[in-house]
């Protein structure tokens, strides 16, 4: 087998479409890990909070509507809420400090300067 261009450039596009590939495959996992997150936090938190209000409403029924004022019942919600915020600007809107084009663009900025023997 003879190696021309065209060989050349169909085992480029070939390794460009697999990693486009892999990129997407790896950006579905972590979009799908964001939603799992979320509807462990929604389930979770609706259980936690269910049993507290029935705890501490059980003993008399007409009070059911005063734990539901009470930093507890919330507390949660909204910890772990600022952790599903940050999952989410991780996973959709992303800084572009932690992106791969940004390391990949970085790479290539130290190389040109010429003295990336320094970072070694």
């Amino acid at each position: 087998m003879t190696i021309t261009i065209q060989n050349i450039n169909k085992m480029n596009q070939d390794y460009i479409k697999e990693q486009q590939y892999l990129n997407a495959k790896k950006r579905i996992k972590k979009i799908k890990g964001f939603y799992s997150h979320l509807i462990i936090y929604i389930i979770a938190n609706i259980v936690i909070s269910g049993v507290y209000i029935y705890a501490e409403s059980h003993d008399n029924i007409n009070v059911f509507f005063i734990p539901m004022g009470s930093l507890e019942v919330y507390s949660i919600w909204i910890l772990w809420g600022i952790g599903v915020l940050f999952h989410w600007l991780g996973v959709f809107k992303g800084n572009n400090i932690f992106k791969k084009s940004w390391e990949e663009r970085k790479i290539r900025e130290i190389m040109n300067e010429g003295n990336h023997t320094k970072y070694q």
